[in-house]
């Protein structure tokens, strides 16, 4: 009897010695950070340098790349294996024993070593687990038509009628899966455009990000911004831009995925996109040692939250579903969700009524509104890698398919930051005035947020008019006191550019006398601020 607990002992020591855990090693230092600092077109792509600058966002030592030095030095280390890198928190992510883990403090570049099994770190955390694809796949019965009204919720049709619909805009998606969308012929217009620009799978080191992968999470997902079947469905932002990266592995549940969405996140920034979306969020793990609590669901404790706040310190405008726990003693927005400086979307249903699913604010979330805003995420239209449009629920698609009317306001209003598109929504939304934790804001108008900038700006200008309006062959053109040169842009309702010139106090007419009859829209630019406004143009 004696032998037998001996021998029984020892295994569990053995065991527990060769249990694989993760872990990130922070770093000291990087190498030649003033030199690439000095020279940024070397660590960041030109449109990313080109978007920092329109949005007076400073290169620093995050954007510098981890010394690849260090990345090989622990991958030759005894049990290691090195699976995800991150230059903005200056870590790599591994997995080993928890002895081979601690054995690395002893390298001289290692700073410290953060377990995600927090039993090795501070108090152990636990939390139910849940299945966050467990409601989207619920699929419901196609009615025809049904696109119109979770494009119309959000007033984003008046944006496409303007010809906004995403151009010049560019979006990433973080998502577990994009099966068939280089064939389906739901995004045949994407690809003829030159819009789909690819991307990267991350967790398969592979740029084949079109391969099945046991998930069609983010076909569906990327189909209600982007996808186009004539007569039938119409994403949110169907002429964006789109490079689509898988970070989330749907087989398991590891924080190793945080990690992945770093890497993207980081790589999304270094191509300069404007937008992330992502419909994923992270609570519990197969391992409940890993899992977080609603308690730390504050912004600040989880490693995917703290890197969607850089992102978003470094320009780009995170939009992230909120979660499907609104009906689980989980409730609580998860995690990238919970970052103050993300919009954080729930769902409502066709009626814009909240939908039980949805998750919800909470008490972690002190100090500011979770949810941010809702969008239609009861019984969403969205289209399979089958090429079928179905009906799914989820905030899964509320986010994407707000991220997509984003993308066609923001084409509308160049010139504003992140921060001032996100002001935008929310003061566009239902109840601004009186948010709750269930539709925080509740749901945004696009075109009213487009209206909102735009009468800043008209304070900004001062006094500004055009005149006759509908217009037959000579527009007069008032400038304000404070203007006396800008240039101006005419467009057609196909969003072409069919006049430019410049406008001074010596010449403030415009001839539009062989215009067609119709509907233009008329840019004027300054240095600092755009304004757009609509004139027709009558018969002769």
């Amino acid at each position: 009897m004696k032998n037998s607990f001996t021998v029984l002992f020892l295994f569990f020591i053995i065991g527990n010695s060769f249990a694989q855990e993760d872990a990130w090693i922070y770093l000291t230092d990087k190498p030649n950070v003033l030199a690439a600092l000095a020279n940024p077109v070397s660590i960041l792509t030109q449109k990313a340098l080109d978007r920092k600058q329109r949005h007076s966002i400073a290169i620093d030592e995050r954007d510098v790349p981890v010394n690849e030095v260090y990345i090989a030095t622990l991958k030759t280390q005894a049990g290691i294996t090195v699976l995800a890198k991150s230059k903005w928190f200056n870590a790599i992510h591994v997995r080993g024993s928890e002895d081979d883990i601690n054995a690395l403090s002893n390298l001289t570049f290692v700073e410290t070593i953060d377990f995600a099994n927090q039993n090795f770190n501070t108090a152990s955390r636990s939390a139910s687990q849940l299945n966050k694809t467990e409601i989207e796949d619920e699929t419901v019965a196609f009615t025809y038509g049904g696109t119109q009204n979770q494009v119309e919720m959000i007033n984003v049709d008046n944006l496409h009628l303007a010809d906004f619909t995403g151009e010049g805009i560019t979006i990433a998606i973080m998502d577990s899966g994009f099966p068939n969308v280089n064939t389906m012929g739901a995004f045949q217009r994407l690809r003829d455009n030159n819009d789909l620009l690819n991307g990267y799978d991350f967790i398969d080191r592979t740029s084949d990000i079109y391969a099945y992968t046991a998930s069609n999470h983010g076909t569906k997902v990327l189909s209600t911004m982007a996808a186009f079947v004539q007569d039938q469905f119409v994403g949110t932002a169907p002429d964006a831009s789109y490079y689509l990266f898988r970070t989330e592995d749907a087989g398991s549940e590891n924080p190793i995925e945080e990690s992945y969405w770093v890497e993207a996140a980081e790589r999304a920034d270094s191509l300069g996109v404007d937008l992330i979306n992502t419909s994923l969020g992270y609570t519990t793990y197969d391992n409940s040692n890993y899992s977080h609590t609603p308690g730390d669901m504050n912004g600040q404790t989880a490693y995917i939250s703290k890197g969607a706040s850089i992102a978003a310190e470094k320009g780009i405008l995170v939009v992230v579903s909120a979660g499907n726990a609104g009906a689980t003693d989980w409730q609580t927005v998860g995690a990238p969700g919970d970052s103050p400086d993300v919009l954080s979307i729930g769902a409502v249903d066709g009626d814009g009524n909240y939908v039980a699913f949805s998750s919800q604010g909470g008490a972690a979330q002190i100090g500011y509104q979770k949810p941010d805003v809702v969008a239609r995420g009861g019984a969403a239209y969205v289209i399979s890698e089958f090429n079928s449009i179905v009906q799914n629920n989820g905030t899964s698609f509320s986010g994407p398919i707000l991220c997509g009317g984003i993308a066609s306001l923001w084409q509308a209003l160049p010139n504003a930051s992140p921060t001032e598109i996100k002001d935008y929504v929310r003061q566009s939304a239902s109840q601004f005035t009186a948010p709750d934790d269930f539709l925080g804001y509740g749901i945004p108008d696009l075109d009213l947020a487009k209206n909102l900038a735009l009468s800043i700006d008209e304070e900004q200008l001062g006094n500004f008019e055009i005149y006759p309006n509908p217009v037959k062959s000579s527009l007069n053109i008032v400038l304000p006191a404070t203007v006396n040169h800008l240039e101006i842009s005419v467009y057609n309702q196909l969003g072409q550019e069919i006049l430019n010139q410049v406008i001074t106090e010596n010449s403030k007419t415009i001839d539009v006398s062989n215009f067609t009859a119709g509907l233009y829209l008329i840019k004027f630019s300054t240095q600092n601020i755009s304004k757009i406004l609509k004139f027709i143009k009558s018969f002769n």
